[in-house]
């Protein structure tokens, strides 16, 4: 009897164990430079955003075609959702997902036009 109960004991550990590294792996920090290539039927950029992740809330900023600005947005598992004011366009909204150490999505150009991105960290 005290043998199975060890036993169990052992089992239920390495399921916390295991648990823990597998939370611990899916944990997205963006933090960092990233580089994005950016397609739209008006065309394409490769903007650059640098980014702080502090929990669920991400700050930055971003450089491009439309100057500078200061981003604000959410990480919330792997789903990355981020704006910012550009002047003469409005709020441009990028949304997507981290996978695999980069990230793709979706942009809205301030309702004017949409398109799709992909971002590397910058090294």
């Amino acid at each position: 009897m005290a043998k199975i109960v060890k036993l169990a004991s052992s089992l239920v550990l390495l399921c916390v164990v295991l648990s823990a590294v597998t939370l611990a792996q899916d944990k997205v920090d963006i933090t960092g430079t990233w580089v994005f290539e950016v397609e739209t039927s008006g065309g394409s950029g490769s903007p650059t955003f640098t980014f702080k992740q502090e929990a669920e809330k991400l700050t930055g900023k971003y450089s491009g075609q439309f100057g500078e600005a200061d981003i604000k947005g959410t990480v919330k598992g792997n789903q990355i959702e981020f704006s910012f004011n550009a002047e003469g366009l409005g709020v441009i909204t990028y949304s997507g997902t981290f996978e695999n150490g980069g990230m793709k999505g979706k942009v809205n150009l301030g309702d004017q036009a949409s398109g799709t991105w992909t971002a590397k960290r910058k090294p």
